[in-house]
Parts: structure tokens; C-alpha cells; sequence
């Protein structure tokens, strides 16, 4: 993607998803000058705030407390972020909550959007995320729905790789190098004490998926040995006049 072709959509459910699991991909773009645009469907404020249940806050104070997290995690990627505060545990999917992302899309017009993977044993806010992504693509292009702005186009969807990719039947398909960004990666999860535990365990899977880039991509591209990637899933075909 060029800085002319539009902007970068990610649908996060709580407030530290976004981080975790495409931090790299939300820096390179910004990187690159493209417009950088994270919704957070709600601030993870019941299930993923354990660590501040536990000092006592209260439920008001805990959205707060990651309301400013997730703020300056985006800001250290270069990202603008928006905060629709829809609840967690359960996130309800609802035609009121689809339609603000409808508004989202018509008014962004994104090149790409990343979204959680459509299946998840361990956390359906998660899929309830992305089906709520889905649909509200799907709405966005309609010439007939009731929402300002041009219907939208077809942006790519890629789904970013859940905590637990082996039950969430997660099958990569593409392998990001994240390499040049992963230090504002690891920047910006370091804004989020409220999920410490996640630090090393975001940078080991870098690694890891840094290796498997490698091993993809073959000998002669002569990438570093310390190469990190993330992992994505892409959801609708590729259109191209050539394979490559």
C-alpha cells in the first residue's frame, strides 16, 4: 500500500488486542504515511483487566485506566484510536453497534482491515468482533443503506492471530515482517501494564513467525537473523493480473 490508497482499519474487541496482535502491521503502515485507525469495541474492562479488579478499582476507574493504555499504545505506533464502549464479557453483537461501524467504514474508506479470527473457544468477544467487522463491510457497500458517505469498496480483510491458534483452528496463509516496526511494537506493549504477561509472549511469537517468514521466503532475500513477523489469515481471494 501507497500513502495515496487510503487508510488502515482495525476492528479490536477490547482495548489490548489491537497491540498484540497487529502492533507491527498498525506501525509499518503509519510508517509509511497511511492513516492508521483502531476502533475498540469496548475497554476489556471485565475480563481482560484482572490485575486492577484486583487492586480494587472500580468498574468506571478500570475503563479509564485502559482508555489511557490503549491511548498511548497508539500513540507509540502511530495510530489514531476510537473507543465505541459496547462492554466485554459478553461483547453483544447488535444491529446498533454494527451500524456505528458501517459509519466507520463509509467515513474512512479503508485499503485494508484487520479483525480478530472467526472462531475462538477461549473468548467469543473475540469472533463476536469480527462477525460484527464482516457485517458491517458487507452494509458499507450497499448503494442503499442508510448511512453518510459512498458505498464502500472492497478492502482486503486479514484475521490476526489469536492467543490460542491451534483451538481457534488459525491457519496462516500470510507472514508479515514486522522486523523495522517491532521495536514500536514492543513500545507500545509496554503501555499496557493492566496485561504484563502478554509482553514476552507476543515477543517470543515474533520470533517465531520471524523464523517461519525466513523459511518461507527462502535463502536469497538474505534477511536478518533476528527477522520477527506477524501472522494473518486473509479472508477473500487475492485479485492480481499475475501470480507471484
Amino acid at each position: 500500500m501507497s500513502a495515496t490508497e487510503g487508510s488502515l482499519l482495525v476492528v479490536s474487541a477490547h482495548a489490548g488486542d489491537f497491540v498484540w496482535r497487529a502492533g507491527g502491521a498498525i506501525a509499518l503502515a503509519a510508517q509509511r504515511g497511511l492513516r492508521a485507525v483502531v476502533v475498540c469495541l469496548s475497554y476489556g474492562e471485565r475480563g481482560e483487566s484482572a490485575r486492577a479488579w484486583r487492586e480494587g478499582h472500580s468498574l468506571e476507574e478500570i475503563k479509564a485506566i485502559r482508555e489511557d493504555e490503549a491511548k498511548k499504545a497508539a500513540s507509540s505506533l502511530g495510530a489514531e484510536i476510537r473507543f465505541l464502549d459496547a462492554g466485554d464479557y459478553p461483547l453483544v453483537e447488535s444491529p446498533e453497534l454494527v451500524d456505528r461501524l458501517v459509519r466507520v467504514y463509509r467515513e474512512l474508506s479503508p485499503s485494508v482491515v484487520l479483525t480478530h479470527a472467526l472462531a475462538d473457544p477461549y473468548n467469543g468477544d473475540h469472533p463476536a468482533a469480527a462477525r460484527m467487522a464482516l457485517q458491517a463491510r458487507v452494509l458499507a457497500q450497499a448503494i442503499g443503506y442508510d448511512a453518510p458517505g459512498e458505498p464502500l469498496g472492497a478492502p482486503p480483510v486479514f484475521c490476526f492471530e489469536p492467543h490460542q491458534p491451534e483451538q481457534c483452528d488459525f491457519k496462516p496463509d500470510v507472514l508479515l515482517d514486522i522486523t523495522e516496526a517491532f521495536d514500536r511494537k514492543r513500545e507500545a506493549m509496554e503501555c499496557l501494564p493492566a496485561q504484563r504477561h502478554m509482553w514476552d509472549y507476543y515477543t517470543d511469537l515474533a520470533r517465531r513467525r520471524g523464523v517461519q517468514l525466513k523459511r518461507n521466503a527462502g535463502p536469497n532475500l538474505g534477511l536478518p537473523h533476528d527477522t520477527m513477523a506477524e501472522a494473518y489469515v486473509r479472508l477473500y481471494p487475492q485479485v492480481t493480473a499475475h501470480l507471484a
